[in-house]
């Protein structure tokens, strides 16, 4: 007979207002929170004030509400990039980044939209406001409007109305998601399959954005790679968009997806 290991009855308690936020998916208030793990809130509280010391959880100032925090999402891309997807994905995105000498990201798609969990740097200095961790816009970035092309429209959809990535990285909160502009854009990225951004939301930054798709045809990851507007080449034939494109489809086929198309 196997002995059971003993534990810390506390931490088992607290971690069901961890589990009550997860699922969730929204930052919650006290009494909602404490409700869903089965606590009354003075019990709760403690819990919370030092789940926040160790950067568990936050507590937005403004509004009162509990989230997810900075260590929990440190741990949430540790657990990602041990996905098979990314795995396979990060030596390649780092052969991508020696070869053109422009920095790559790997991104996945995250509680708050689409989420970087790799960055190969070039081996030049260059200053991109971007990191591993880094959430972006939806229609306003290549990376974006590569997840926005691709993937389900009613998932699409419902991100923008939700206002998802109102956080992200280049998020434009005058846009208008059902303009003929922003349809135009999405219909040009699944024709050529590749997204691009030249200067916007980035002052002086070129971007372009690929999508790597696993065996059932979803789009499961992004590799963007991006660069200063005077050596980055944004031109659809260049050498860049070629190289990335050649990246995601090779990451997709050994995902078993057959060929990278355009998909409705």
């Amino acid at each position: 007979m196997t002995r059971e290991s003993r534990g810390i009855q506390s931490i088992e308690v607290g971690g069901e207002l961890l589990r009550a936020l997860a699922r969730s998916g929204e930052p919650m208030m006290l009494r909602d929170l404490a409700r869903e793990a089965g606590m009354p809130p003075a019990k709760a509280h403690p819990y919370l004030v030092s789940f926040s010391r160790i950067g568990l959880i936050e507590q937005d100032e403004a509004t009162g509400r509990y989230e997810i925090g900075a260590l929990a999402l440190e741990l949430g891309l540790i657990s990602l990039r041990r996905l098979s997807a990314v795995r396979i994905a990060t030596p390649r995105i780092a052969a991508l980044a020696g070869t053109i000498d422009h920095a790559v990201s790997l991104s996945v798609w995250g509680t708050h939209g689409p989420t970087v969990v790799r960055l190969e740097e070039p081996s030049h200095p260059v200053h991109i406001a971007m990191r591993v961790g880094s959430v972006v816009a939806l229609l306003e970035t290549a990376t974006g409007r590569a997840f926005a092309a691709f993937m389900p429209q009613n998932t699409v959809k419902a991100a923008l109305e939700s206002g998802l990535d109102r956080l992200g990285v280049g998020y434009n909160p005058k846009r208008a998601p059902k303009s003929p502009k922003v349809a135009e854009i999405l219909a040009e990225v699944r024709s050529r399959g590749l997204a691009r951004a030249l200067g916007d939301p980035l002052p002086g930054v070129n971007a372009f954005a690929a999508p790597v798709f696993d065996h059932t045809g979803r789009v499961t990851l992004v590799i963007t790679a991006m660069g200063p507007e005077g050596t980055f080449d944004a031109g659809w034939d260049s050498a860049i968009a070629t190289a990335l494109h050649s990246c995601a489809g090779d990451i997709s086929r050994q995902l078993g997806y057959g060929t990278v198309r355009a998909t409705g």
